[in-house]
C-alpha cells in the first residue's frame, strides 16, 4: 500500500456527515509565469475583484498536479483535484476514456477507446494546424459520420465506432475481445511532421492485434476524408478501458455534481460518480446550471474553459478576458461565508508556451474555519505568499472535505 493509499484509509475512517457545501470551480489552465519580457501573468494583469474578496478571507497556496517538472493533460490533472492520485497505476487513465464516458457512452468491459483531434494536412501528409482550424461541432460530426461508413463493417471480427465530441475531437471506440490499451499516441505533438503510426508498449499477441486493427481503421476513415479542407487528417491519443474508479460518495457520503460543456470533464467526473448536469457552453448556462441545483448537492463542481483555451492559443490578452469574465461570474456567489469555495485548476497554460506547462498551479479555499493569510489576490505571486505551501493537488479535495466538517478526530 502507497503513502497516499495509507492516508486515505485513515481519512476514511473518520468520515462524518455535515451539512456545509463545497463548491470548486476550476478554471481550467489558470496558471502562469513572469518572465522579465513579461513582469505580469494574467492573472496579475487581470482586473478581479471577486476574486480578491475571496482572497482576502481564504488560505491560498499553489498546487502540483502530479510530480514536480511534470506536465500533465487535463485528465489526470482533473483527477489530482477531485483527490486520485495521478502517480498511481490504477488512477493512470486514458484520454479516449474520458471522451468516451464524457458524450454518455457506455463502455464495456472488452471495449477500448481512443480520443480523436482533425487535423489539416498539407499536401506532404505532414500536420498543419494541430486542431483543423478549431473546427466547428458540426463540420465534426458530418466529417465523423463520413469516417463511420468507411468502417461500418467489422475488422478481424472488431466494431469500430467513431463518435462526435466536440469542435475538432471524436472519440473512436474498438469493441471485441483479445484487445489491449497498450498503444502509443499517434499525436506528434507538434506541425511540420506527419502523424505517427500506431505502436504498442509491448510486443503481446492482444497488442499486435489491436495495433494491426487500428491500422487498418486509420487507412480507410483517412481515404473518406482526404478531399476535406480542413479536417483531412487526425491523430489518436489516450488508448485505453475503464478503470472502475472508486466513487466519491463512497470516500467521502457525498452526493456530487458536474457542470461542464466539454464531454472530458464531465468524462472525468462520471467516473468519480458525480453526477452530470446538463448545461449549455456559456458561463451564464454553467453559473445558472449551478444555482439551480444548490441545495440538491453537498459537493458541485463548474468547469471554466476559455482560461485553458487562450493560453494554447497564445493569446495573452484574449486569457486576461477570459480571467475578468470568470470573476464577473464568480461575484454571483456572493459571500456564502458558510460554505467552502475552491477555486483552482488543473494545470498551468501560459501563453508564452502556446500549451500546457510543469508550472504550479494557483489555489484558494474559503471556509468558516480557514486560515486567513497574508495573501491578497488570488494570483501566483500572492499564493506564493499563502498558508497552503506548495501542495500536491491530489490533496486539494481532503482539505475542502475537512473545510466542510466532515472529518471526525483521529485517536483519543
Amino acid at each position: 500500500m502507497s503513502k497516499s493509499q495509507r492516508e486515505l484509509s485513515l481519512l476514511k475512517s473518520v468520515v462524518r456527515k455535515s451539512d456545509r457545501k463545497i463548491a470548486m470551480i476550476v478554471m481550467d489552465g489558470i496558471g502562469g509565469y513572469r518572465s522579465l519580457e513579461r513582469p505580469t501573468t494574467e492573472l496579475e494583469a487581470a482586473r478581479t475583484p471577486a476574486l480578491d474578496r475571496l482572497a482576502k478571507r481564504a488560505s491560498l497556496g499553489r498546487t502540483i498536479p502530479a510530480v514536480p517538472g511534470m506536465t500533465v493533460g487535463s485528465g489526470p490533472g482533473h483527477l489530482a483535484l477531485f483527490g486520485y492520485d495521478p502517480t498511481e497505476p490504477e488512477h493512470q487513465i486514458g484520454r479516449g476514456v474520458l471522451e468516451a464516458v464524457g458524450v454518455d457512452y457506455p463502455l464495456g468491459p472488452n471495449e477500448i477507446a481512443a480520443r480523436g483531434n482533425f487535423v489539416t494536412l498539407d499536401a506532404n501528409g505532414d500536420i498543419r494546424d494541430r486542431r483543423a482550424g478549431r473546427l466547428a461541432s458540426e463540420e465534426g460530426i458530418r466529417v465523423c459520420e463520413r469516417m463511420q461508413a468507411a468502417v461500418s463493417e467489422p475488422i478481424e471480427g472488431v466494431m469500430v465506432r467513431v463518435l462526435p465530441v466536440k469542435e475538432y475531437r471524436f472519440c473512436l471506440v474498438l469493441t471485441g475481445d483479445g484487445l489491449s490499451s497498450a498503444l502509443l499516441d499517434t499525436d506528434p505533438q507538434r506541425e511540420g511532421v506527419p502523424p505517427l503510426a500506431p505502436r504498442g508498449t509491448d510486443d503481446s499477441v492482444s497488442t499486435r492485434r489491436t495495433m494491426t486493427i487500428f491500422a487498418i481503421a486509420i487507412t480507410r476513415m483517412l481515404a473518406a476524408i482526404r478531399d476535406e479542407i480542413h479536417a483531412n487528417g487526425f491523430t489518436l491519443r489516450g488508448f485505453s478501458c475503464d478503470p472502475g474508479l472508486e466513487s466519491l460518495t463512497s470516500r467521502w457520503g457525498i452526493r456530487a455534481a458536474a457542470i461542464a460543456s466539454y464531454p472530458l470533464y464531465r468524462g472525468v467526473a462520471k467516473l468519480v460518480g458525480m453526477d452530470p448536469i446538463a448545461t449549455g457552453g456559456t458561463l451564464v448556462d454553467e453559473f445558472r446550471a449551478m444555482f439551480n441545483i444548490w441545495n440538491d448537492y453537498d459537493f458541485i463542481y463548474l468547469h471554466i474553459k476559455k482560461t485553458d483555451s487562450t493560453g494554447e492559443d497564445g493569446d495573452r490578452e484574449a486569457k486576461i478576458a477570459a480571467i475578468e469574465e470568470a470573476d464577473r461570474f464568480i461575484d454571483q456567489l456572493g459571500d456564502r461565508t458558510k460554505e467552502v469555495i475552491v477555486i483552482a485548476g488543473d494545470h498551468s497554460t501560459p501563453p508564452q508556451m502556446r500549451g500546457h506547462s510543469f508550472h504550479p498551479v494557483p489555489l484558494l479555499i474559503a471556509s468558516p474555519v480557514c486560515d486567513v493569510d497574508e495573501a491578497t489576490r488570488y494570483t501566483e505571486r500572492e499564493c506564493c505568499r499563502g498558508s497552503l505551501g506548495l501542495m500536491r493537488a491530489c490533496e486539494v479535495m481532503q482539505l475542502a472535505i475537512a473545510h466542510s466538517g466532515r472529518l471526525d478526530k483521529f485517536g483519543a
